[in-house]
């Protein structure tokens, strides 16, 4: 029994670490990023989303919102409803 677990676990280890070797590792040393991890070179957002974003402000747009044209890929509160109630300010929830 000992040795059909030491030959799985053996078999476990040589198949993980073959579909390892070709995807970077990231958080191994948190200061760099691996070379070969994936990068984003640019983010082109649509009218419509620019609409979604700017939902309930009015024109003209305060510069302060001017981060948008610099937002990327990733999550931020402000494009996404909120609170509900008398905090929906921007009226994302009529």
């Amino acid at each position: 029994m000992r040795i059909v677990l030491s030959v799985c676990n053996g078999l476990l280890l040589l198949l993980t670490s073959s579909v390892m070797a070709d995807y970077p590792i990231a958080g191994i040393e948190p200061s760099r990023r691996p070379s070969s991890a994936p990068v984003i070179e640019w983010v082109m957002h649509t009218k419509a989303w620019y609409q979604n974003a700017l939902t309930g402000v009015q024109r003209p747009y305060p510069p302060s919102l001017y981060f948008l044209d610099n937002q990327g890929n990733w999550h931020t509160p402000f494009n996404h409803p909120g609170m509900t109630g008398r905090y929906d300010f921007r009226g994302w929830h009529r």
